[in-house]
C-alpha cells in the first residue's frame, strides 16, 4: 500500500509545478499546504526528504520556498515512490535488500510476484510528473 508519505510528495511536486511563475520562484511550504488542505507540520519532513533526495530544492527566509529540480517530464511518479517509500516490491525476498530465501530456487510462486512486480514498476515508471498536471 502506498502511504500518504508517497501520496502527498506527488501532490507536493503537482503543486509546485502548477503554481511556478517564469520567474523561478521559490512556492512557499504554507501556500503548498493550504492549497493542498494538508499538515504544514507533516509536509516539512516530507519535502526534506525530496530535498535529500534530489527532487526538489528549497530556500529559507523572505522569498523561500521550494521548487522543481527538473522539468515536470523529467520526473516519474516510480522515482517519487521509491524514495519516499522505499521499495515497491510486493514480497521480501525480491526488495533490494530482500531476504535471501533458502527455498528461491524451489519456490513455485516467485515467478508470480517477479511479474507482478515488474507490472508495478513499469506502470508508476511511465507516469511522469507532467501527465498528472491540469492541461
Amino acid at each position: 500500500m502506498i502511504s500518504t508519505r508517497g501520496r502527498y510528495a506527488i501532490r507536493v511536486l503537482i503543486d509546485i509545478a502548477e503554481n511556478e511563475d517564469e520567474n523561478g520562484s521559490y512556492i512557499p511550504l504554507k501556500d503548498i499546504a493550504a492549497r493542498q488542505e494538508l499538515s504544514k507540520k507533516y509536509l516539512e519532513i516530507i519535502v526534506k526528504d525530496m530535498v535529500a533526495g534530489g527532487l526538489l530544492k528549497g530556500a529559507s527566509g523572505k522569498g523561500g520556498g521550494y521548487k522543481l529540480c527538473r522539468n515536470p517530464e523529467d520526473y516519474n511518479v516510480g522515482e517519487v515512490l521509491e524514495l519516499m517509500e522505499g521499495t515497491l516490491s510486493s514480497v521480501a525476498c525480491l526488495a533490494d535488500n530482500g531476504l535471501k530465501c533458502p527455498r528461491r530456487d524451489a519456490c513455485r510462486t516467485l515467478p508470480m510476484w517477479e511479474e507482478y512486480d515488474k507490472m508495478v514498476h513499469d506502470f508508476f515508471y511511465s507516469k511522469k510528473l507532467s501527465d498528472l498536471l491540469r492541461k
